[in-house]
Formats: structure tokens, C-alpha cells, sequence
């Protein structure tokens, strides 16, 4: 299994977007988008990940 993100940690996830995790749950984090280069809108600026869904680019 991949490590889990920690609140602050920056991820990317869907080929291109990134952002900072605000929340970490048991299977997911809560992430506030700080880049997005694909076509995808987010409610709010923020979304929910499972973990085996992002990658770690900041801790």
C-alpha cells in the first residue's frame, strides 16, 4: 500500500491536477485544487480522493 497523504501534503491525481489535502479520512482526503490542467470542474475548489487514487509531490 502507498503512503497516505498527511494534512498540508500536496498531491496529484487525474493526470494533472494537483492540490493540498485539508482532511484525512479512513479511505479518502479532502483536497482544496491548487492546479488543474484538464477539462474537469470542481464545486467549491475542493474534492474528495480515495488514497489509492493520488501521488505525493510535497510533503
Amino acid at each position: 500500500m502507498a503512503e497516505k497523504a498527511s494534512v498540508g501534503d500536496n498531491i496529484t491525481f487525474h493526470g494533472g491536477i494537483e492540490g493540498t489535502v485539508r482532511t484525512v479520512n479512513e479511505n479518502s482526503v479532502i483536497v482544496e485544487i491548487t492546479k488543474n490542467n484538464t477539462e474537469e470542474v470542481f464545486g467549491g475548489g475542493v474534492t474528495v480522493i480515495n488514497h489509492k487514487n493520488y501521488k505525493i509531490i510535497k510533503k
